[in-house]
């Protein structure tokens, strides 16, 4: 692994896994998919990859992560699509969020004590990512908060009002999966990608068809990022 800041797990670190979201699904996604297999990391469709989709309040996400940890993976870089909720995030930024609100969201691996956890990103795998992802040139906005609604329908612009105070982008699957991956003693961190204004704070309505064209834009960009960062991250322990 090359020098820098970005190189500092050492050789006992486990293998690095890559969680895709729907914005891997569409045209260009088998391009995603690839950026990250080429590289040794192990690669999980977060909405499935027989040929159905599987819906985001439907997604079993311990069925997705479990089986890392029993192929060694230490940590995870979670990819997913987003929705802005400020004017001045435009369609195309990449965010890291550093925290999260799932105030609807109930998920965990245990059903006694334990499930009383302490959740929230990776600080020390964030930093990691982050140095990695600004050798290569695109520097993620660091930091922000990601609100996760429960999906599958997208937010109102009521809604959006209420949580835009509060929070960055809106999503569906991130917080779900970064607490479940925590309790599997993963270390997560995720890459969001903004692919539309949350529903309110464009001119016009909100356009799916719209949105699916800004994913085919992103979804190239999205792809040489991860080509160009995965050979910095210690993809797999030496």
């Amino acid at each position: 692994m090359p020098g820098g800041a970005a190189a500092t797990y050492d050789a006992a670190m486990g293998r690095l896994a890559v969680i895709l979201g729907s914005n891997a699904l569409g045209p260009g996604g088998g391009e995603i998919a690839a950026a990250a297999a080429e590289h040794g990391a192990a690669v999980v469709q977060r909405h499935g990859d027989a040929g159905e989709f599987v819906l985001p309040h439907q997604i079993d996400h311990v069925a997705n992560l479990k089986p890392l940890v029993e192929q060694g993976c230490d940590r995870v870089l979670g990819v997913a699509s987003v929705g802005s909720l400020r004017t001045d995030l435009p369609v195309g930024s990449l965010v890291c969020p550093d925290d999260f609100i799932a105030l609807q969201v109930s998920t965990s691996i245990f059903a006694d004590a334990r499930a009383h956890s302490t959740p929230g990103f990776a600080a020390h795998w964030r930093a990691e990512l982050l140095a990695a992802w600004a050798e290569g040139g695109e520097v993620p906005v660091d930091g922000g908060v990601y609100w996760q609604t429960l999906g599958p329908r997208f937010e109102t612009p009521a809604e959006i009002r209420m949580i835009a105070p509060h929070a960055d982008v809106v999503g569906m699957t991130i917080a779900s999966e970064c607490v479940i991956a925590r309790e599997l003693g993963l270390e997560y961190a995720a890459i969001c990608v903004v692919d539309n204004l949350a529903n309110g704070l464009a001119a016009g309505e909100l356009s799916v068809a719209e949105m699916e064209a800004d994913r085919i834009v992103n979804a190239t960009r999205l792809r040489d990022g991860l080509a160009g960062v995965l050979p910095r991250l210690g993809v797999i322990g030496r």
